[in-house]
């Protein structure tokens, strides 16, 4: 890669920033090649199977009731026409009364989408647009909001898992009082919890709620296990392909019970996956970062210029120290504290990543870290970036963004 500021051999600047986004966006390209090669493998001839199939069965239905083919199809247009507005040969529960519209909003704000429902009217559908332009951005502030809390409570847990390793091998102090206590602070001042461990227990999380709702699904709704499981997964990340819906019969037994087990297994599946969707995002850009250092190619023609650096790069603690003390997103984070620790098992060290990462994973290993020595920040604080500060995933993004504009006015 080419220099990172302005060079004099006339090669183009090239940031850390533009070169993560260009590496990503090529890693999503390839990404999506294999998987379409993988999926045309598996399901292309399923699909030449069935339409063979289909074209037997369609070619005996109308030779045995000596039907006309054009006059068939036609009937077969209207049917899917009827499909789309809810109609279905099986009988099911009404799609638009209040409990079926009730039902159909949680899936348009949650952008689940399952299809099986649709707007056919005009003032449906215009209404649609502006009702689901205020819903589904409240709910993806209520999801970055709960994913606040899932931090909170795991930095008390991680944290009191580590204290009480620390005590084990003898680095804490077992007595209680204050003076113990003001040393044990001091002692897990540094200490941050793992981006890692973080993962693992939202995964291990995702893993017991999709669990829990494949059994009831395949118990009640009579699919079998794995088919649950992938309803699961495509309900809980919001893809919504609407093959397979919960909830569709006209009654069930304990119907009442179940509906409300249905719709708090969606809730906390919808939750935790979107939680655990934005720390695996954090986990690829760290490996971004990583591929960055390691493809970092000097000018040949420059070697002794001295470049600086930019306030996303990523930089080793000793080499950062020689240039200035960074801050992350409002705290400053000095490098005379403790350079090179590494206590919760980070791939790259937690310092090094959070000075190369001020956008997204500040927002949540700041809050990870006040949570976890119990020093939450003050909300008078004077550096809150008039007041844009904050917030978690695509939320902290803007967040950030328009506090360095603001701050720069």
């Amino acid at each position: 890669m080419a220099c990172r500021g302005a060079c004099c051999c006339g090669c183009g600047p090239v940031n850390e920033d533009n070169a993560r986004f260009i590496m990503l966006l090529l890693l999503i390209i390839l990404y999506l090649l294999c998987g379409a090669a993988v999926f045309s493998a598996l399901e292309h001839p399923k699909e030449k199977q069935a339409k063979e199939k289909w074209a037997q069965r369609f070619e005996l239905f109308s030779q045995k009731y000596n039907l006309n083919k054009s006059d068939l199809e036609k009937f077969l247009r209207h049917y899917e026409e009827a499909n789309m507005a809810g109609i279905r040969v099986d009988t099911l529960r009404p799609r638009w009364d209040f409990t079926g519209a009730f039902y159909f909003v949680g899936t348009v704000v949650s952008t689940i989408g399952f299809g099986m429902t649709t707007p056919a009217t005009v003032g449906g559908k215009i209404f649609l647009i502006f009702y689901g332009l205020i819903g589904c951005a409240a709910t993806i502030l209520f999801f970055n909001l709960f994913l606040e809390r899932i931090i909170t409570v795991l930095a008390f847990v991680l944290k009191s898992c580590h204290e009480v390793q620390r005590r084990r091998k003898g680095v804490l102090p077992h007595d209680s009082r204050q003076d113990a206590r003001l040393n044990r602070e001091d002692s897990l001042a540094g200490w941050k919890p793992s981006v890692y461990c973080v993962m693992l227990i939202l995964c291990v999380a995702a893993i017991i709620i999709s669990s829990c709702a494949s059994a009831m699904y395949s118990s009640i709704e009579g699919w079998g296990y794995l088919d649950s499981l992938y309803f699961c997964f495509v309900a809980f990340s919001t893809i919504g392909f609407g093959d397979m819906v919960s909830s569709q019969r006209a009654s069930y037994e304990n119907q009442t019970v179940y509906r409300i087990c249905n719709f708090f297994f969606i809730l906390m599946g919808v939750c935790c996956i979107y939680s655990l969707f934005n720390v695996i995002s954090i986990v690829i850009k760290q490996v971004l970062n990583w591929l960055l250092k390691k493809l970092e190619i000097p000018c040949r023609h420059c070697p002794r210029r001295s470049l600086r650096p930019r306030r996303n790069a990523v930089m080793p603690a000793h080499v950062r120290k020689r240039v200035r003390n960074i801050s992350i997103d409002t705290d400053a984070v000095n490098d005379s504290e403790t350079d090179g620790r590494r206590m919760s098992g980070e791939m790259i060290s937690m310092r090094d990543f959070l000075v190369a990462n001020k956008v997204n994973l500040a927002i949540m290993q700041k809050q990870l870290s006040e949570t976890a020595n119990g020093h939450p920040r003050p909300c008078g604080s004077t550096n809150r970036h008039n007041g844009f500060s904050g917030g978690v995933g695509a939320l902290g993004i803007m967040n950030n963004r328009l506090a360095e504009t603001s701050a720069d006015r």
